[in-house]
């Protein structure tokens, strides 16, 4: 079974479809601040569009948003989201959100891991390409991952 896995953003998207064991595909998608808002997430759109027809994933597993701090920043990322999970509603695909405490968790077995602790171990629990060093790109395979162990024990 294949998942896409995604790390919402406006200005860049983490994207991966992972199988059992294996990383498909994976990349940064980035859009640019010099075109419309409006734009940005049309073209957010129609990229996840376009990996869904290509790699035909049975799951979105994408990261829960939390903000603390800058609320326009937070408004911007949800709508990104809320196009990504049009996208895979409308491909048929089975949702799961996962909060940043239960990808530490799952990923590195503590939910206060650092952003290098985390890609470390993304990195020795499945093979990437060691020149993958985007942080979104390496979040969005830490979400993939931890919907295959989270499902795993739920089925």
């Amino acid at each position: 079974m294949r998942i896409l896995a995604i790390d919402p953003g406006y200005e860049r998207v983490g994207i991966a479809i992972l199988g059992k064991d294996t990383l498909v595909f994976s990349e940064c998608f980035k859009t640019s601040s010099k075109i419309p808002f409006s734009e940005r997430l049309f073209l957010i759109g129609r990229e996840i569009e376009s990996v869904i027809k290509k790699y035909k994933p049975k799951l979105l597993a994408i990261e829960k948003l939390f903000f603390a701090t800058n609320q326009k920043t937070a408004m911007s990322v949800s709508e990104a989201k809320g196009v990504i999970v049009y996208e895979a509603k409308k491909a048929g695909l089975k949702i799961f959100e996962y909060t940043p405490l239960e990808i530490k968790i799952a990923v590195t077995g503590y939910g206060k891991s650092d952003k290098k602790s985390v890609i470390n171990m993304v990195k020795k629990l499945i093979k990437i390409n060691e020149n993958k060093n985007s942080d979104d790109e390496i979040d969005a395979i830490a979400v993939g991952l931890t919907c295959f162990a989270r499902e795993k024990f739920r089925n």
